[in-house]
């Protein structure tokens, strides 16, 4: 089934594509809960429904909420679509899976977090403003023997996303990892991007991580 996405919305694209790759072969039996963090159109939330999980997904944007909603009932599935910042939404539950596409795209600086669309993308400057965040709370939420994913660019730093979920007890390692063109977004900051030393003189690519961790049982 094509997914709804209005303006807005984050349309799945290659990361969203290469998050799904792995969650389809981590095991998930019927019941099992899965949190999908910064959901946007469901995507992921749809596919791990599929599987006879019970779904959680957050965002930010009531426009995403609705959207998960609506995607969920045109393809006959149950998913439960809240509006919240991050893991505040489902404070104090406990998943088997967690899976997150957060905004990782390095920004010029601002005192404030990004509006509109960009909340979709932006993330800081070293576009680490939620990917900490997500290191911090969702190890909370994982059940004994449950998995975390997490995919972003390399630009963001995926060394500094292994030392923090290694922090907080789990087991973490990259798993998948795949080149893509720059997107208009990073065509436009390419310049900012090599004055600030996060992209070499001659790259017009960015690689795109998948990293799992596991909480030992």
């Amino acid at each position: 089934m094509k997914l709804l996405v209005p303006p807005g919305v984050y349309a799945p694209q290659e990361d969203t594509a290469l998050l799904a790759g792995v969650l389809d072969a981590v095991p998930i039996r019927a019941g099992e809960r899965v949190l999908d963090i910064g959901t946007g159109s469901g995507a992921l939330a749809l596919d791990a429904a599929r599987r006879g999980a019970r779904v959680t997904a957050v965002d930010v944007s009531w426009r995403a909420v609705h959207t998960t909603r609506l995607n969920a009932w045109r393809a006959g599935l149950r998913v439960r679509a809240v509006r919240g910042d991050l893991c505040a939404p489902v404070a104090g539950e406990t998943f088997d899976v967690i899976v997150s596409n957060p905004p990782y795209v390095p920004a010029p600086g601002r005192a404030w977090g990004p509006r509109g669309a960009a909340r979709a993308w932006d993330a800081g400057l070293d576009g680490r403003m939620l990917l900490d965040r997500i290191c911090r709370d969702a190890p909370q939420l994982l059940r004994p023997g449950g998995t975390l994913l997490l995919v972003h660019s390399a630009l963001s730093g995926a060394g500094r996303t292994l030392e923090h979920l290694g922090a907080a007890g789990l087991d973490a390692a990259v798993v998948e990892h795949r080149r893509v063109p720059f997107g208009p977004v990073l065509r436009g900051r390419r310049d900012w991007l090599r004055r600030q030393g996060l992209l070499a003189q001659a790259q017009d690519d960015e690689e795109l991580v998948v990293i799992r961790a596991e909480r030992p049982r």
